[in-house]
């Protein structure tokens, strides 16, 4: 693309030397510490993918002509997306994440994730559900998932739509062997289940709270009622402060 133009390369990395060179310090569920051009700063936005994202902002800003330290300055404040590894900390440091994975293949990934970012000493406590007509097949291997994956599994209602909730769920529990049934429990009512993970989690325990991440409702049948699982998970943090 560059041969016979005008145009300039420029590369950034984490592991080799870069025009744009990044170092990770710290890689943590409340952050990101790292250098960049041997400038430290910190991060709200999670993963090492991150900070890659972090540097080729960073880069592509700065060659625009923007200075160095106002673009770290914004970049310090961004926030993942609404409902994707969205996070809240409660006043005794339980870790709270929501997260729209709603298939077994992105859910093992945002447990794969908080597996790596983890200390070791945690509780990974998980509440996820299955939607209502949809795929029958999955229902089975999201269980399965959440409990080969996590300390304490809540199964409950997602979006059941048309379909019965608990109904559902026994679906979900046909994919769990005798020593994942001993770890997980079933309360129909999400908020509810919310409300149980909260009070299983002890200090520095993590709770992921999976499959409707942004959506601000819950559809039961055909009725679409006001739901959001960030703000009742921080209600469940507030009343258990009380």
């Amino acid at each position: 693309m560059l041969q016979n133009t005008a145009a300039k390369k420029y590369y950034y990395s984490l592991k080799n030397v870069a025009d744009f060179k990044g170092k990770i310090l710290e890689n943590a569920l409340t952050g990101l510490v790292m250098t960049v051009n041997e400038k430290e700063v910190h991060f709200r936005l999670i993963g090492e993918f991150n900070a890659y994202n972090i540097l080729a902002i960073y880069g592509a800003a700065v060659c625009l002509g923007e200075k160095s330290d106002e673009v770290l300055r914004i970049l310090s404040m961004l926030t993942s997306a609404e409902g994707r590894f969205d996070y809240i900390i409660s006043s005794n440091n339980v870790i709270g994440i929501v997260d729209y994975a709603h298939t077994p293949d992105a859910l093992e990934n945002v447990l794969a994730t908080i597996k790596k970012l983890r200390k070791g000493y945690e509780q990974v406590i998980t509440v996820v559900g299955c939607g209502g007509d949809r795929d029958t097949t999955k229902r089975p291997l999201m269980a399965q998932v959440a409990c080969e994956l996590s300390d304490k599994v809540i199964l409950t209602s997602d979006n059941p739509r048309s379909e019965d909730p608990e109904a559902i769920i026994q679906e979900m529990q046909t994919g769990l062997n005798s020593a994942c049934r001993r770890k997980s429990v079933a309360i129909t009512d999400r908020k509810e289940a919310i409300q149980k993970a909260v009070s299983y989690a002890k200090s520095e325990d993590i709770i992921l709270v999976a499959g409707k991440g942004h959506e601000k409702y819950q559809e039961i049948k055909g009725v679409k009622h006001p739901f959001d699982d960030k703000a009742v998970l921080l209600e469940m943090f507030n009343s258990s402060q009380k």
